[in-house]
């Protein structure tokens, strides 16, 4: 989203590594390293993209209902993934090593690109599991599209999470919205992209016993 001239809504939250989170009009990529930020009252800064953990709409759930806690471990599970699953054995390979059930990483790489190693967001996120430059550096990744990296570097970042948080559905909200966004929230946040997005994972990886999955808004 471009701005026009003059002040405009802040209708998306930048949420930095380092906790800051600010509420700007739009974001754009200017090059594979930086990204531009649209301020609300005017005029725009530029930073790099290694400083940013995630950019989310700022639209939340006007009556949020609970999220229900599943009960399919997230533990890596020997189980086969559905017929036709892509890259089923890349997926099952980086899940054993990061601890991770193998459905549930198939599951947010669903969300996230579809499938598409390829897939890039509008605010750099990229491959099957649409990672920020600052994971990509994280986890020393020399290519972020090749799929055993992007699956590995996915995985790895989503079991820190896990071990942080202590639960799944906030480890994959963070996921979504980033670390301080859930911190800040104490408990799931009301965003509705980022509840959707768990919800929508959730169902997949565990359907029937968490709440209906929800559509998730297209990634700014």
């Amino acid at each position: 989203m471009a701005l026009t001239g003059g002040a405009a809504r802040c209708q998306y939250l930048a949420v930095f590594v380092d906790g800051r989170i600010l509420p700007v009009a739009g974001a754009r990529l200017v090059d594979e390293r930086k990204i531009r930020l649209d301020l609300g009252g005017g005029g725009s800064i530029v930073v790099p993209l290694t400083r940013l953990d995630r950019v989310i709409e700022d639209e939340v759930e006007a009556k949020p209902e609970p999220i229900a806690k599943p009960t399919c471990p997230p533990g890596f599970a020997d189980e086969a993934l559905p017929p036709r699953t892509p890259f089923a054995a890349e997926i099952v390979a980086a899940s054993r090593a990061a601890d991770l059930n193998p459905r549930l990483v198939a599951a947010v790489a669903q969300a996230e690109s579809g499938f598409n190693p390829w897939a890039v967001s509008r605010v750099g996120a990229g491959g099957l599991m649409q990672l920020m430059p600052s994971v990509w550096i994280e986890e020393r990744l020399a290519n972020p599209y090749e799929v055993r990296s992007n699956l590995a570097g996915g995985c790895s970042h989503l079991r820190k999470l896990l071990d942080r948080f202590g639960d799944l559905a906030l480890a994959l909200a963070a996921y979504n919205a980033g670390v301080a966004v859930v911190e800040r929230s104490r408990g799931m946040p009301d965003y509705r992209e980022t509840r959707g997005f768990v919800r929508q994972v959730l169902g997949r990886f565990c359907p029937g016993r968490v709440g209906e999955a929800g559509a998730v808004p297209p990634r700014l």
